[in-house]
């Protein structure tokens, strides 16, 4: 595939790499950055998912209802995490993104501790929001640091692996976060798990190195303007700090990486519309208590999704070299295998035979999002990944994470008019539709990839 103008670089700003680093196998330190990364993964998922997961007790408490429920965990909490991403990201990409993202981690781990001391429902749509502002900073330089110590060919799995943290910070958010609330209350546990964050982002200072940028990349690396005389280091050394605007420009303009944003926005606004509103339809609906969702729920989300992670990660590094549209045709493929077990789970009777079927959209859900990650890191230079990245996160969270628990609410609260017992049942139902946007937009992408061809690393 011809490089796109905006992803070429101009004819004097090449620096040639003299080995193909990306053929290494990672070392023993790559894979303890890996797991740490992850753990921090799994503490922004865990605090972000306790709203969702004590929704009934807080509702009891401060008297909220759905919409409002719907609200806070989306549209309030999206608009901030999705916005500040963006200059956190620009800044990552010219400074250090490990100290990006420990403070990044304190932050939103201290706004979590201030969540367990709201006494009225606009504190708590002020820590929830500040919450928002910290987790900006946590998964694009993230997702930057582990493609300069995984290299090409590589990065499908340990992505795959990294994005472990959303489905075992939901599990530990449900066993924890119910535990905790129904031996003690629903603020303990907000307090108690953030605090665990502010430990683990002084740790995170103290035991992460930052990697050379575009280091694993074979082939040319960017360079960037050099001052006079004698260059030193190896390629990464001069890695670029690309403009702003031109990293926007580029996003924006480039026919498959907007395709990935929408058709991952799309996916997303089914997922956080479920995800934020299944412990409360178990328990309101489906007759569940606070200890069998700490314990049955918890291990579905954990076992189901993290497989779903694991699986889409490995189809990938395994398909997308010989195939380049598999990074569209997996998800689209999934996401239609789980619209079945979707309807079953909206209509079984009971909660047992809801969490059977539930175990259908919680394991092919989330094949999206592994491809969709590696997609962008492969397509961009080095020096435009953090933005890139959260650029990404900026369009498909502002799509999902700000409408989807928004619209599921609102709807919700419209039905409970005319059908109080079953207002979240006829709510979940229309989300059928999105399945089908969302599949529409990954065959489109497909068929953009397809006709683009391998890329010229590829070869």
């Amino acid at each position: 595939m011809a490089v796109p103008e905006t992803l070429a670089p101009a004819a004097d700003a090449v620096t040639p790499s003299p080995v193909a680093p990306s053929s290494a196998r990672p070392g023993a330190r790559a894979w303890f950055v890996l797991g740490m990364l992850c753990f921090v993964y799994v503490l922004n998922f865990l605090d972000r998912q306790l709203l969702s997961i004590l929704a009934k007790p807080i509702q009891d408490d401060l008297k909220v209802t759905d919409g409002q429920l719907g609200l806070i965990s989306g549209l309030y909490f999206a608009l901030f995490y999705c916005f500040i991403s963006i200059p956190v990201a620009w800044l990552a990409d010219r400074t250090n993104r490990v100290r990006v993202l420990s403070i990044a981690c304190a932050l939103w781990s201290a706004a979590t501790v201030a969540c367990g001391m709201a006494s009225t429902y606009p504190q708590l749509v002020l820590a929830r929001m500040t919450v928002g502002v910290g987790e900006a900073g946590g998964v694009p330089p993230s997702y930057a640091i582990i493609s300069d110590y995984f290299g090409p060919g590589r990065r499908g799995t340990a992505l795959g692996l990294y994005n472990f943290g959303p489905p075992l910070g939901q599990a530990l958010g449900v066993a924890f976060g119910a535990a905790i609330a129904a031996a003690y209350n629903w603020r303990s546990a907000f307090q108690l798990l953030g605090a665990v964050g502010v430990v683990t982002a002084v740790a995170v200072y103290l035991l992460v190195r930052e990697p050379r940028r575009g280091g694993l990349d074979a082939g040319p690396v960017i360079a960037g303007p050099v001052t006079a005389g004698p260059v030193t280091g190896g390629p990464a050394t001069l890695a670029a700090k690309a403009g702003f605007w031109e990293t926007v420009r580029m996003f924006f303009t480039c026919p498959a990486l907007l395709l990935v944003a929408l058709a991952t926005g799309a996916t997303q606004f089914v997922t956080y519309a479920l995800l934020n509103f299944t412990t409360l339809f178990l328990m309101r609906e489906k007759g569940m208590a606070l200890g069998e969702v700490a314990i049955y729920y918890a291990l579905l989300i954990g076992i189901g999704v993290s497989a779903g992670m694991y699986v889409s990660g490995r189809l990938i590094d395994r398909f997308a070299v010989r195939a380049r549209h598999s990074y569209a045709l997996v998800p689209a493929v999934a996401l239609c295998a789980a619209v079945p077990f979707f309807v079953g789970f909206v209509w079984a009777p009971s909660w047992p035979l809801a969490l059977l079927f539930l175990a259908g959209p919680t394991f092919f859900n989330y094949f999206y999002l592994s491809p969709a990650v590696a997609l962008v890191q492969e397509e961009v230079r080095p020096d435009q990944r953090v933005l890139s990245g959260a650029l990404l996160l900026l369009v498909m969270n502002l799509i999902g994470l700000g409408f989807g628990p928004t619209y599921l609410g609102a709807v919700s609260d419209l039905f409970r008019a005319t059908h109080p017992d079953h207002s979240l049942q006829l709510a979940f139902y229309t989300l059928v539709p999105f399945y089908g946007l969302a599949v529409l937009l990954f065959l489109a992408l497909a068929r953009v990839l397809r006709k683009d061809g391998p890329r010229t690393g590829d070869r």
